[in-house]
């Protein structure tokens, strides 16, 4: 199917074909990366992640194709390089687990989607939000029971609630617009952030917005800066009354921090599409194992702990997006041509 914009009509002229070989593919990578190849690349999929013993797999492929969870840093690099690749395709935003240094100083590009769809991100942050507060998810399961007893299932109004969002890119923008539609009050902490582009939203320094929020939306990318910035210190700042959500990074919140904030009951919730260690857990089918993450196990054990496997991209509209502009930045980059998603 040729797409009908002009950007999906040009041809490969003087373009070697190339071959590029996504790890950690899933049905639906291979489904949405098909019906967007209008250049005919020679794409392979494997389901496996990228790793130490995995690289060995990319032998006399041109690029690669990772996702969040794939590991590439300075020994796997080497391994790409030794083996022929020059490109680093990024079907995701965020790069924290690419020596992105090393690979400049080895000559490999990387690329990255820097937005496919801020509103599945963020309207799926909203979704966690009103299922834990409202106790949708647990009404749900007690219907399909005959239970229909409303004990235990008060929430509150989102209405004229003070709302933290820590990070105001494109994502951190669409769910604090969202918000402001539930007439709640928002404040911002973002240290990258001069002006913010909605006069009814506040910024803020970080002790501010701990102390003020009644609910607090991580939206920001991971970095040696900001890991763990839920904290034991953090957390101790905040009210008791606070919803945590995060749809970000897993490593943005201390694990056993936050498993000791819930036990002493000195956050209200937590909502969380993300997790610190969900290399070996998400985007498989663990149900007939035993999940040996100790901490992963205890978040499951409170009641107002809700979590969901990493699927807050996982719209049409994202999914394409991330097909078109991933082999769009391997078009660009192979044919010499300037790609401004290059990092």
């Amino acid at each position: 199917m040729i797409l009908s914009t002009s950007l999906y009509k040009k041809e490969l002229k003087g373009i070697q074909i190339m071959k590029i070989l996504c790890y950690s593919a899933k049905d639906y990578d291979k489904k949405y990366f098909s019906s967007e190849n209008v250049y005919n690349i020679e794409i392979d999929y494997v389901d496996c992640s990228l790793n130490n013993e995995t690289v060995k797999i990319a032998y006399h492929y041109d690029a690669i194709c990772i996702f969040v969870n794939d590991a590439c840093d300075q020994n796997i690099l080497n391994e790409l390089y030794r083996h022929g690749v020059r490109c680093v395709l990024l079907r995701c935003a965020g790069y924290n687990n690419v020596d992105i240094d090393f690979a400049k100083q080895k000559g490999i590009a990387v690329a990255r989607v820097p937005k496919y769809s801020p509103n599945a991100v963020a309207e799926h942050t909203v979704g966690l939000l009103l299922s834990l507060n409202r106790k949708i998810h647990k009404a749900y399961n007690r219907v399909r029971e005959g239970n229909f007893s409303l004990s235990g299932l008060i929430g509150s109004d989102l209405c004229e609630k003070t709302v933290g969002v820590i990070g105001y890119g494109e994502i951190g923008k669409v769910f604090a617009n969202i918000m402001s539609g539930f007439s709640s009050d928002v404040l911002v902490y973002d240290p990258y952030l001069e002006v913010l582009d909605n006069d009814n939203h506040k910024k803020v320094d970080l002790p501010e917005l701990l102390e003020k929020s009644d609910i607090i939306s991580l939206h920001c990318p991971l970095s040696e800066s900001n890991k763990h910035i839920i904290n034991n210190d953090t957390l101790s700042k905040i009210k008791p009354n606070t919803i945590i959500i995060n749809t970000s990074r897993g490593a943005l919140i201390d694990t056993k921090a936050i498993i000791q904030a819930l036990k002493h009951k000195k956050i209200a919730g937590l909502a969380i599409d993300v997790y610190e260690e969900e290399g070996p857990l998400f985007f498989n089918d663990h149900s007939n194992e035993i999940i040996n993450d100790d901490l992963f196990e205890r978040l499951l054990t409170f009641p107002n702990v809700l979590v969901t496997g990493h699927q807050a991209f996982l719209t049409h509209e994202a999914l394409t997006s991330i097909a078109r502009v991933t082999l769009d930045n391997a078009i660009k980059l192979f044919g010499n041509e300037k790609c401004e998603n290059l990092l």
